[in-house]
């Protein structure tokens, strides 16, 4: 008996351009779930407006970014639906039926809603699609019935709970629509930033998918590394460096290894381990990021992928709120 494909749904927000936190802590998986699982990849745009609400001017041409960095990464539109959020407007109608029932005090207590409220500061963030973006992503898995969602380490209390929103909408109305989504973890569970923090566009440290050569070699010579090295003679504890959490990412078990060992003894200089680094990272990176260039010059193209996504996710999303709103006692016919 040949095993029935798992769905898959993940999202990407447009709010800026695409960095190598991105490229390895999601378009990897992307691509190799895509082989043996039906795969829908969003740009999810709504998302994006919870902290951008204020300035959208730039979201297409983000929306662009994201879509092109799909597909240069690998993804490929013939065996995965990839789709702009806002044009599936069922996801719309999912989050606010999901809204009624999921108490505030879940949303409050999310951790990451917490840091960044604390850690953005040149953003409002006190708005309700800010605190209810769980309850709108919760929508984007389940409105697919996604049985997996490619996750890093700081999104997993969000899967959490959405499985909990999940078992509070089927005790409520009786029924077992969904499948309770479980986490795939990607290899590089958290990709540092040049500050040492995770990669992020909101803290102006990642390392972007079009940077130059220079560029890129520029901002590695200047990343972080463990604060005990004061002085090239000083010891260090690579497990406690961000550099080296970019070295388990990009570079050979051996030249970790060496790495490793140079740092303990006081063997190599920080930047002696840099230069081992960088040529890893522009090689991955470089060709990729001249494909998104490329792509984004090539709008046409891009549109037809968008509007034959949001074709069949449409389709799939329709059918289960169909479900819904029966379940919810929507239906008068």
């Amino acid at each position: 008996m040949v095993n029935e494909k798992k769905r898959v749904l993940s999202g990407t927000q447009p709010t800026g351009r695409l960095h190598i936190g991105h490229l390895v802590g999601a378009l990897r998986n992307y691509v190799s779930l895509q082989e043996e699982n039906n795969c829908f990849y969003s740009v999810v745009d709504w998302h994006a407006l919870t902290s951008m609400y204020s300035d959208p001017g730039k979201l297409q041409a983000y929306v662009t970014e994201v879509a092109a960095g799909f597909i240069a990464a690998g993804v490929d539109p013939e065996k995965s639906v990839i789709f702009v959020q806002s044009d599936v407007k069922e996801h719309a109608e999912l989050h606010l039926l999901l809204s009624m029932m999921t108490p505030l005090a879940w949303l409050e207590r999310v951790p990451t809603y917490k840091e960044k409220k604390a850690q953005i500061t040149d953003k409002d963030l006190s708005n309700y699609g800010f605190l209810g973006y769980p309850v709108l992503q919760t929508a984007d898995i389940i409105i697919y019935k996604a049985n997996l969602v490619p996750v890093g380490e700081d999104q997993l209390y969000h899967l959490e709970l959405a499985r909990e929103i999940v078992r509070r909408f089927h005790h409520i109305t009786g029924t077992s629509i969904f499948p309770e989504p479980e986490a795939k973890l990607t290899v590089a569970r958290r990709v540092p930033g040049l500050d040492g923090r995770k990669m992020s566009k909101s803290y102006g440290n990642a390392i972007y998918l079009e940077d130059t050569e220079e560029e890129i070699t520029k901002k590695l010579l200047t990343m972080v590394t463990d604060t005990r090295r004061v002085r090239r003679t000083d010891p260090g504890d690579p497990d406690d460096c961000p550099v080296f959490d970019l070295h388990k990412i990009f570079s050979t078990p051996t030249e970790q290894a060496d790495c490793a060992t140079g740092c303990r003894t006081a063997g190599i200089g920080c930047f002696d381990c840099k230069k081992v680094l960088i040529p890893h990272v522009l090689e991955e990176v470089l060709p990729v990021g001249d494909r998104v260039k490329r792509l984004k010059e090539d709008g046409d193209y891009l549109n037809d992928v968008l509007d034959a996504g949001a074709i069949k996710a449409r389709e799939v999303a329709a059918s289960t709120m169909d479900e819904v709103r029966s379940a919810m006692n929507l239906k008068r016919h």
